[in-house]
């Protein structure tokens, strides 16, 4: 390209913008010090959130000397250290949900509950010595489930047990596998199952 081309002409160069200058780094607070203090140090206890400016050299020297206890006695720091295991929140004993403090042990806590001095029912006898105490009577039979039982070929009053030996045995005497693969007593087997099914739904094995 020719030095004296009309290309030249036609170039311009865009001006620099004027953005916000950076911000400057305030000066070194450490005494007779000019340097910029680009770096913060703690003002100490009850200064929270404030800091000093030193440079880095000042800085160092600062936190080899800086001492957040300074001016506490010893009582006074061990109750900061307790504190400072909860996040210095108030804490409550185990149980109580009073916000004024800790729940005196004469303060009953919840409704009282009621005892009637009945025996409660402990039927593998888990909790005492003597025989189990016998299982709560089963409530009568409905209609669909006295034909679950017909079903089965039991009476109203078989208990759980009995219900499933049988059912194990009608199963057994049913299946396809102890037929030699005859089909033909399927939907007796079906029957069975269906019985059972229910019987277990309702509580009674």
């Amino acid at each position: 390209m020719k030095l004296d081309s009309k290309y030249f002409d036609k170039i311009r160069v865009r001006p620099a913008r004027s953005g916000p200058e950076p911000e400057r780094a305030p000066v070194c607070m450490w005494e007779g010090c000019e340097e910029p203090g680009s770096h913060k140090a703690p003002r100490g206890r009850d200064h929270e959130g404030q800091y000093f400016h030193f440079c880095v050299d000042h800085v160092r020297l600062y936190n080899k000397s800086y001492n957040y206890f300074s001016g506490l006695g010893d009582d006074d720091i061990q109750k900061y250290l307790k504190d400072s295991l909860t996040g210095h929140r108030p804490t409550w004993t185990m149980g109580s949900n009073n916000s004024g403090g800790a729940m005196p042990s004469s303060k009953p806590s919840g409704r009282p509950r009621r005892w009637n001095g009945a025996r409660p029912r402990d039927s593998f006898n888990l909790f005492g010595d003597g025989e189990a105490v016998a299982a709560a009577p089963r409530r009568k039979a409905r209609t669909l489930e006295v034909k679950a039982l017909t079903t089965l070929g039991l009476a109203e009053t078989a208990g759980g047990e009995a219900i499933r030996v049988r059912y194990k045995a009608l199963v057994k005497q049913y299946h396809p596998d102890a037929n030699g693969g005859d089909r033909g007593s399927e939907d007796r087997l079906r029957e069975v199952i269906q019985a059972y099914k229910l019987l277990k739904a309702s509580g009674f094995c």
